[in-house]
Order: C-alpha cells, then structure tokens, then sequence
C-alpha cells in the first residue's frame, strides 16, 4: 500500500499580533529616519498579512522583556544565544502540540510511532526537539529520530519524502514529521530593505503530519503521497541565504526572489506532472508556500492560475505570516478538510529555500473508510 498522510496538524504560540501594531512599533524606533519610516510602511501595509504569532510576549504589550524596553518602548538586540536560550524554552511546546494534534487527528497512538522526522531552522539545541517529542509524548525509546535543519521555508517537503521513503521501505512504520519554526526571534530594528521585508512578513509556528503506509485508523479525507521533485534555480544562490550572525540569525531575502520563482516554477511544475499537462487543469487544489505576497503573485502568473486556485495559500498568510517550514503544512490542513473537492482530486505543493531550490510534491486526496480501530 502506498504512503499517506493520515492528518496535520498545527500549533501557534498565544501571543497573536496585528500586522498593524509591529509596524508601528518598528516605525517609532531609533535612528529610524523618514526613508526606512515610508519603507517599514509600505512592507507592512503591503505585505497582505493581517495576523502574525509570536512566542516574544513583550512584542506590542508595552510589557518589558528580552525584546522591549517597556518603558520607551526601544528594541533591544539581544544576543544570538540569548535569543537560542528562548527557542529552546518555547519550541518544545510547540513541536508537541502540532504533533498531539496531527496524532489525534490520525487516530494513532505515540507509542506507535515508529519514526520522528522534525525540521527547523531557527534554533539548535541538544538532545534536541526530536529527543523532547520522545520524551513529552510518551514515544517509544526505540523509535528511529532525525533532524533537518537550517534547510528553510522548504524543509517540509524533504521531510515528506524522506517519511514516505521510510513507509515505503518498512510497509509498518508509523512516521511523525514535525516543522516547527520561531522566526520571530531573529527580528532586529533595521533602515536594510532586506531585514524591513523579514521583519515584515515571518511569524512562529509549527506543523506535523502523521505518514504510514498502514490502514487509516479514521474515517474521512487522507492524502495519497506521489512524486516529489527538487530543483535549483539557475540564478538566486545569492538572494536568499540564512546565516547566524551575533544578533541572531540574519535573513537575506533581495527583490529578485519573486522574479526568479516566477521565471523558473513552470519548468518545475512540468517535471512534477511529467509532461506539458495544463497546471491549471491537471491539479485541483495548489498548496503554494506563501514566502510573501509577491512570491504568490509570481507563481499564480507563471503558472496562470486562477485566484481560486490561491485562496488557501493566501488565506494561511493572511491569518499567520510565513512561518517559513511549517506554513505548507497549515495551508495542506486546510485542503485535507476541505469537503468540496472530491474524491480522487490531485494537489499539488511547493516550498522555496535557500539557493534558490524550489521544493514540491503530488498528492491526491481520498476519502476513506476506517479499516482500523482507533486506540
């Protein structure tokens, strides 16, 4: 039997932010002049997000804290291991979430899990997020544990295949994959265009998927996992790069990564579909990593999708920003349970990272009858 994700789930820390408020809050810094005032704005107002999470609880409380002055308001600029002191209080939390859920949903056990895939790129500890989900959720010492990190926006998608590699390989394994990301650490008051722009569209979040080739425990929608394709564009090695810097990670994202995608994605598509199939016909519903506004307009125009065809990739930036590995997953939770497609219909996701490599993956969606009792 062939790989399936049996369900995602998703976790955001509590502190929600109105893109408005950190605009604001970013604009009233020091050494701010009227140029990066106007640029800080346009970024912001531009940006087509209206919610972002954080794990940063000082962020627009006016509370004092390890980011904020909460007597001037002022960013601090805490160091790089400050900054990791605060990864490794939160993120466990929130890779054990996003997997409680995505179990839950599943109907499966922890201590079933056979494997535990996790990904991230914006903070390391040891023994790591894969050693803590063991260790919080009651998964077995002997399951199989691997990292992915410092792979960015795109590390679901290596996640997933490598999940559904293991799946094929062993018929009854049973794979947790958790990307959890907390971008929200590595935000710096800055005049750059480049570090507006991050400061502007990144957030905290993570996402799981349950993948196994055994029978579903639950009733309801699955995805069936297809092909996966990987490519590096001929250009953009430059232009998205993720580096630690002493102020935090530091995230070089220039204005030529629309242009790229857009120029490059038809070619990845048509090696994904395998032949010059019409995308906006052969798939039903795109899960598109919404890297920001104008990566979306780029591919939809590339690709000449329709605005439909955006809506959930757009809809999951609008309410979360780019949580960079776990968004994908948010916007494939939203088509799992989207009732109007039918059975048998074909998705189709893709994620950008660091090089330019450009990430995607065919999936169809199928309803199925449980053929399992759920424990």
């Amino acid at each position: 039997m062939a790989a399936r994700i049996l369900s995602v789930g998703t976790a955001v820390p509590a502190t929600r932010l109105s893109q408005s408020v950190v605009r604001d809050l970013f604009a009233a810094q020091e050494g701010i002049d009227r140029l990066a005032s106007r640029l800080i704005h346009a970024a912001y107002d531009q940006s087509a997000i209206e919610y972002r999470h954080s794990v940063i609880t000082d962020l627009g409380s006016g509370r004092d804290g390890v980011f904020i002055d909460g007597t001037t308001g002022e960013m601090h600029a805490p160091s790089t291991g400050t900054r990791n002191d605060v990864y490794r209080r939160e993120a466990p939390a929130l890779y054990a979430g996003a997997a409680a859920d995505a179990l839950e949903r599943a109907g499966v056990a922890a201590s079933e899990v056979t494997h535990i895939i996790t990904a991230s790129c914006t903070g390391f500890f040891a023994p790591g997020p894969d050693f803590r989900l063991v260790r919080d959720l009651g998964i077995r010492t002997t399951a199989e544990r691997y990292h992915l990190g410092f792979l960015g926006c795109a590390a679901a998608f290596p996640a997933m295949r490598a999940a559904s590699r293991i799946s094929d390989a062993q018929p009854d394994a049973v794979v947790l994959v958790v990307c959890a990301e907390l971008c929200s650490l590595h935000i710096r008051s800055s005049r750059d265009p480049e570090q507006i722009v991050a400061g502007a569209v990144f957030a905290d979040g993570a996402g799981a998927a349950i993948i196994t080739a055994t029978p579903p425990r639950v009733a309801g929608p699955v995805f069936e996992i297809g092909e996966f394709c990987t490519a590096i564009t001929s250009e953009g090695e430059s232009d998205m790069e993720w580096t630690i810097g002493d102020e935090g990670f530091e995230m070089k994202l220039t204005a030529e990564v629309p242009r790229i995608v857009g120029r490059e994605i038809r070619s990845v598509v048509r090696t994904l579909l395998r032949g010059d199939a019409d995308p906006a016909t052969e798939v039903d519903a795109w899960a598109v990593h919404p890297g920001g506004r104008s990566v979306l307009d780029r591919v939809q125009g590339g690709l000449e999708l329709s605005d439909e065809a955006m809506d959930v990739s757009r809809s999951v930036l609008r309410d979360y920003g780019n949580m960079s590995s776990a968004t994908v997953l948010f916007i494939l939770q939203r088509i799992l349970a989207d009732d109007a497609l039918s059975d048998g219909a074909g998705v189709a996701g893709m994620a950008f990272g660091p090089g330019l490599t450009v990430e995607a993956a065919r999936f169809t969606r199928r309803v199925v009858e449980a053929s399992a009792p759920a424990l």
